[in-house]
């Protein structure tokens, strides 16, 4: 199947994607901090730059969107053009997580992972009520 968009339109989208201060992150980090917890954002001096640091906490926090993480959700489709490139992609962010997350977890980090499917209106309370838990039971 061809794309939708021209490719000018379609660089155009492609630029517009943000690593960082993402929808998602921004709501994980208002609700963390809301409740007291202070942290450092995108820290790089640590594997995989975390989205979230909570040094006193000796915790890590991935806020990870379905689509660029291969979450196994209703969220995650795998594209119909230029597959090749994608699953490639797709499948070395998969492997890079995993190496981060070890490393971390060597490292002494406790490393927890909230997904965008998990940020959903519906289900966003829960969500992140256990993850400030699973936070601040970690000491």
């Amino acid at each position: 199947m061809a794309d939708n968009h021209s490719k000018d339109v379609r660089s155009m989208n492609m630029a517009h994607i943000r690593s960082t201060n993402s929808k998602p992150e921004e709501k994980v980090r208002k609700y963390l901090f809301s409740r007291g917890l202070r942290y450092r954002k995108n820290d790089r001096r640590l594997p995989g730059s975390p989205d979230l640091v909570f040094p006193k906490y000796k915790t890590v926090v991935f806020v990870n969107g379905c689509f660029w993480h291969h979450h196994d959700c209703g969220r995650f489709v795998w594209p119909s053009s230029n597959e090749e490139y994608w699953h490639k992609k797709i499948t070395r962010n998969v492997e890079r997580d995993k190496q981060n997350i070890k490393q971390l977890k060597s490292e002494g980090w406790n490393v927890l992972t909230i997904w965008e499917c998990q940020l959903k209106r519906s289900v966003a309370e829960d969500n992140l009520k256990k993850l400030y838990e699973d936070i601040i039971n970690n000491i």
